[in-house]
């Protein structure tokens, strides 16, 4: 299905901001609107599926990214080739 992406969007979000509340709804035309609960107004304008899954995942507190050692080192290489 193509709202596979915009639901697990929706799932990072509630365990990032701790809010189990949040939901999605699709209408007719394929577009998507994001809520804090049922009965409740809409966050933000119903939108396509790419600028919906960019909407939810700019809101809420961002996760760290994960840096390993390895990509440290090469990060160091790629600034050392780099003239």
């Amino acid at each position: 299905m193509r709202s596979t992406r915009a639901t697990s969007a929706i799932e990072r979000l509630k365990i990032r901001s701790g809010n189990a509340q949040y939901s999605m709804a699709r209408t007719g035309n394929e577009l998507f609107f994001l809520t804090e609960g049922p009965g409740k107004p809409p966050l933000c304008a119903p939108l396509e599926l790419d600028q919906f899954v960019a909407f939810v995942n700019g809101l809420g507190p961002q996760t760290p990214r994960r840096v390993s050692k390895l990509d440290v080192a090469f990060e160091k290489q790629l600034s050392k080739k780099t003239p």
